[in-house]
């Protein structure tokens, strides 16, 4: 896997192989790489764009959880599908996507198949009436249930592939094929010199896989462990950055 952004050179110790190579930083903020031999895109919208397919991949979007929570009885903000859902059209329409793939948990549960969650749905389908949507099987989805019909979005059994990929809510167990997963809700803490943590979501790309942050806006995080055995792509201040992980070490 080689990686291309503004003349980096990676530091030893980085747990993956292939060496990051001068290229063109992208101007929104996306970190280009190259991975079995396709150019990817590194959103710090927390998507990755795979423009040789058209198509935005993004994964635990996890629709109608804060409505699962209020079902529950639990005090928390509205709102959240609807600014999802935004960002998630913001994306396409920038990027002129033909496909979005979920990698599993487009829906949260039982209770976001709701009135309310529905018709948002249904009206962010018919703003985007050209977008092919698959989701990709995963926890949440299965137990949340069946979506209408007429929202037309696929869901596929997990894993999918296409191209060079495997593309999978967390089943990592492909040999010889590169898959991309979600499923983690991966984030990395940098450390300072003076005990200072700050903890970012981010990609994570090893020599077999890759994981890619969840996409909505309100789910929690996995700390991945120090040194990850990949190469850790944060986003932070509107960007993708590469973090030599050697050099983040306790």
């Amino acid at each position: 896997m080689t990686v291309d952004r503004d003349h980096e050179q990676d530091g030893p110790g980085d747990g993956a192989s292939g060496d990051i190579l001068s290229g063109d930083g992208a101007d929104d903020g996306a970190f280009v790489l190259d991975c079995q031999g396709q150019r990817l895109h590194l959103l710090p919208e927390r998507g990755v764009w795979w423009p040789a397919q058209k198509a935005l991949l993004v994964a635990d979007v996890h629709i109608g959880k804060a409505a699962a929570f209020r079902a529950l009885g639990q005090p928390v903000p509205s709102g959240t599908t609807r600014a999802n859902l935004q960002r998630l059209e913001r994306l396409v329409k920038r990027l002129g996507a033909a496909r979005l793939v979920v990698l599993g948990d487009f829906l949260h549960a039982p209770e976001s198949r709701s009135p309310a969650v529905l018709d948002a749905l249904a009206a962010w389908r018919a703003r985007l009436p050209d977008l092919a949507c698959t989701v990709v099987e995963g926890n949440h989805d299965r137990r949340a249930g069946a979506l209408p019909a007429d929202l037309e979005i696929e869901r596929v059994p997990d894993p999918l592939p296409v191209g060079p990929f495997v593309l999978s809510h967390g089943d990592r167990r492909h040999p010889g094929r590169y898959v991309i997963t979600g499923h983690l809700h991966p984030a990395y803490v940098l450390r300072g010199r003076v005990g200072e943590r700050l903890r970012l979501p981010c990609f994570l790309f090893g020599e077999e896989g890759a994981v890619l942050p969840a996409f909505g806006e309100f789910t929690g995080h996995f700390d991945l462990p120090s040194a990850p055995g990949g190469r850790v792509f944060v986003i932070g201040d509107g960007r993708v950055w590469h973090v030599p992980v050697a050099s983040n070490q306790p």
